[in-house]
């Protein structure tokens, strides 16, 4: 894969700036390290509530099992081309210790997997699910139901589907760039599909 990165749509604060900033609205120290708030942070009204809902659905609070949670956000960075999206939860996988094997196997098909559990191959459905039809079955939900015995677990998983898909459209859109020293695609290089046939909106 080419080690060229996109050039940010909206400029990028530096990173003292983008320190000042989060500190001011109170954000966790690591995030305005992140290419995405230096970019977000031009809008600290908005960078702020975003943040806050990913500090809660990453730890804050949250309901839903890391694991599920990171295998629906591979998933959706996977599908959608997100180079940043992948290459950020790669990490955050392997610091949770879920086997390489079982990441990468939401690139192809998912379903053919045999060493995914009842609860992994329903969450992966509702992400297909909404994805393609911008809604989760009711057969996928009756799913989800017997692996999902809360309701604070049912409705994170919606939210937690439509924030990363929301953010593999705001990293895609405003052409976020990884941060320095990141390499693309771990641990092979391989570029996902939709990244290899990027849609142009130029009009």
């Amino acid at each position: 894969m080419s080690d060229i990165q996109p050039t940010p749509r909206v400029p990028m604060l530096s990173k003292e700036e983008a320190a000042k900033r989060a500190a001011e609205l109170g954000l966790p120290k690591g995030f305005s390290g992140l290419s995405v708030f230096r970019l977000m942070l031009q809008h600290p009204v908005l960078a702020g509530k975003v943040a806050n809902l990913l500090s809660m659905l990453l730890g804050e609070g949250n309901k839903l099992d890391a694991r599920l949670r990171e295998l629906i956000i591979m998933r959706i960075g996977w599908t959608r081309g997100s180079n940043y999206e992948w290459t950020a939860h790669w990490g955050v996988c392997m610091n949770l210790e879920i086997p390489a094997a079982d990441v990468l196997a939401v690139q192809g098909d998912w379903k053919a997997y045999s060493a995914y559990s009842d609860a992994d191959r329903a969450v992966l459905q509702a992400t297909d699910d909404t994805l393609q039809n911008g809604a989760i079955s009711s057969s996928t939900w009756e799913e989800l139901n017997k692996v999902l015995t809360t309701a604070e677990e049912r409705i994170e998983i919606v939210i937690a589907i439509a924030n990363w898909n929301m953010f593999s459209q705001l990293l895609l859109s405003l052409q976020v760039p990884l941060e320095e020293g990141k390499t693309s695609w771990p641990p092979e290089g391989e570029v996902p599909p939709a990244a290899q046939n990027p849609v142009h909106l130029d009009l």
